[in-house]
């Protein structure tokens, strides 16, 4: 067997096309997991049981599926009813559904979390529901779901490896596939565990950096 680096650089190039693939669903599915969640924290904090109970029986039912299966009824079973998606869409669109609940939950509770005397001095001098949203509530609480919308983001870069059930070619597959076919499976899946530090550990310190500056802009 080749000595271990000259191993690792072979292995390296496949590894490094499945974190590309990696990062480009965790990203999609950030981006559209945060608009809809967006939409069903400003539906349950209306006010209005017409938009809030829909919003919130949504919210549990998808929260109580397990992340395979949404991705398994989205890639096997919603063809048969006319949605044909690549598993790459698949994968992305499935991941953005789950995680929309619980980032919905965080930007819910970083609306609830605002002084609720800004809100009644905003609607005394009459201003609208949308603008005093705009301009009021969701900058503060924006700046007060940072925190656990930076974890959401972790668990979704680490859960994207979920979407190899599928079989989109991330890194968790490319590394079983590698895996498989050299038997070097310490080597393979060492290489890829620390793969996956090298996006989650920058990520947690840009985060860590964000909090501060906004912390001490307040």
């Amino acid at each position: 067997m080749p000595p271990l680096s000259e191993r690792m650089l072979d292995y390296l190039p496949l590894l490094a096309t499945g974190l590309w693939r990696t990062v480009a669903v965790t990203v999609l599915a950030l981006i559209l997991a945060s608009a809809l969640g967006l939409v069903w924290a400003m539906l349950r904090s209306s006010g209005r049981r017409a938009l809030e109970l829909p919003a919130r029986y949504i919210v549990e039912f998808l929260r109580g599926i397990p992340i395979l299966v949404v991705l398994f009824y989205i890639y096997f079973v919603m063809p048969e009813l006319g949605l044909d998606l690549t598993a790459f869409q698949a994968g992305v669109l499935g991941l953005a559904l789950i995680y929309s609940c619980y980032i919905g939950e965080t930007f819910r509770g970083g609306i609830a979390a605002v002084d609720k005397g800004q809100i009644e001095a905003a609607k005394s001098i009459g201003m609208k529901h949308g603008r005093m949203m705009r301009r009021i509530v969701l900058p503060q609480a924006f700046r007060i779901a940072l925190p656990p919308y930076g974890n959401n983001m972790v668990m979704l870069l680490k859960d994207s490896s979920q979407v190899s059930v599928i079989s989109v070619a991330e890194l968790t597959m490319q590394g079983k596939m590698l895996a498989s076919s050299t038997f070097d499976n310490m080597t393979v899946f060492t290489m890829v565990a620390l793969l996956y530090l090298c996006l989650t550990i920058p990520l947690n310190m840009l985060m860590r950096r964000v909090e501060k500056r906004m912390g001490a802009a307040l």
